[in-house]
């Protein structure tokens, strides 16, 4: 099993940036792609961002130019950082990760944090 810990979500003004962490641990083997999503109230989940192990990485439209991903393999820690943050990113924000190379907003990843609450302000 896997298991995954975010930290660093909390409430900012519009226009701010916040950095959310997730840190793996468990049969770190098992971890291929790892990513993000998220879900606001009465809204879908989506899928935010994604990254392979060798670092290629993918974005929802939504936050291309926004928001980063990073990853490093050696602490089996993946981060997304915010930036120009809008009342509509407010949401909680879910790490996961799988055995696949890479996965897109159709597929449910196998492992999940248990989320972190963004509230962007306006």
């Amino acid at each position: 099993q896997v298991q995954l810990v975010e930290s660093g979500g909390g409430l900012v003004q519009a226009g701010g940036s916040l950095r959310l962490s997730c840190a793996a641990s468990g049969s770190i083997f098992r971890i291929g792609a790892m990513g993000w999503y998220r879900q606001a109230p009465g809204k879908q989940r989506e899928l935010v961002a994604t990254i392979t192990r060798s670092g290629d990485t993918n974005y929802a439209d939504s936050v291309k130019g926004r928001f980063t991903i990073s990853r490093d393999n050696a602490k089996n820690t993946v981060h997304l950082q915010m930036d120009s943050l809008e009342p509509d990113d407010t949401a909680v924000y879910y790490c996961n990760a799988d055995p696949r190379w890479s996965y897109s907003g159709s597929y449910s990843p196998t492992y999940w944090g248990q989320g972190t609450q963004v509230t962007v302000s306006s």
